[in-house]
């Protein structure tokens, strides 16, 4: 399809290999799109491993309200991401919704203005929609990862007067890079393949601002071109940029893996 002239309703299908390609490129959407979404996959990265790492600490650290925080944590995983968005688009509203008046008491905004009105306020507003949803998710992965590290471990470092800092960065750090992997790789892969929570709040708005890549292939397949050719061509190209992307990480993490493990050899 994505080598071929395949229009979404009628028309005559013919191999066009690689005007596709090239169209897709060509589009003034493709570049913003691309530069958003990697600045979106960036941001939402940082912050869910960021804060995910936190809580696992946290609940890890906590005896008596463990069980409690760790329910807490997890209980906005079970709502679809789709119902997730419904509600904090509902929560943004300026009509019904609590945070735009809000911010007009705060003094933040003139009148009661949606936070989704401008660029930075829908990417900041979908992000912390994001944060919302994902943090426990992560933090269960990355708690799994540290109640695997021994305790012996960091007892004797404690005996040889290592402080907080160092056992963090000399002994959680490395024992938990499988975790701290795994996690990576299945946040960056989830933000670059971003579409319904934008699509739902934003819709690629104000004036295109939003729109991720994902989102450029529904609209070429289904709105402003309804080409499914190029769609599936920018697709593909999507593909491939995964690809490379998760490969990068896993040499990257597995070289990280093989230093620790020599180092732990010469030790």
């Amino acid at each position: 399809m994505s080598g071929s002239d395949w229009p979404l309703l009628a028309g005559n299908k013919g191999f066009n290999f690689p005007d596709n390609y090239t169209d897709v490129v060509d589009q003034r959407m493709f570049w913003p799109a691309i530069w958003f979404t990697l600045k979106y996959t960036v941001i939402a990265t940082v912050l869910l491993i960021a804060l995910g790492l936190g809580l696992a600490f946290l609940v890890q650290e906590a005896s008596r309200w463990r069980a409690f925080l760790r329910t807490t944590f997890l209980l906005p995983t079970a709502l679809g991401l789709a119902s997730a968005s419904l509600l904090f688009y509902a929560l943004y509203s300026p009509q019904v919704g609590p945070i735009a008046p809000l911010l007009e008491k705060l003094g933040l905004t003139e009148g009661v203005v949606s936070p989704l009105g401008t660029p930075s306020g829908a990417l900041w507003s979908t992000v912390i929609l994001i944060v919302w949803r994902f943090a426990g998710f992560y933090m269960l992965l990355l708690l799994v990862g540290l109640q695997s590290i021994p305790g012996e471990v960091y007892e004797a470092a404690r005996i040889d007067g290592a402080s907080r800092w160092q056992i963090f960065r000399g002994i959680t750090i490395p024992l938990l890079r499988p975790s701290l992997a795994l996690s990576t790789i299945m946040c960056v892969t989830g933000s670059l393949l971003a579409f319904d929570q934008f699509y739902i709040l934003t819709k690629g708005g104000p004036d295109g601002s939003t729109m991720t890549v994902v989102q450029l292939v529904y609209s070429l397949a289904f709105e402003s071109k309804r080409d499914l050719g190029m769609a599936a061509a920018l697709s593909v190209i999507v593909l491939l940029a995964l690809v490379v992307i998760n490969v990068v990480q896993l040499r990257a993490l597995r070289g990280s893996d093989d230093d620790v493990k020599k180092k732990g050899a010469a030790a």
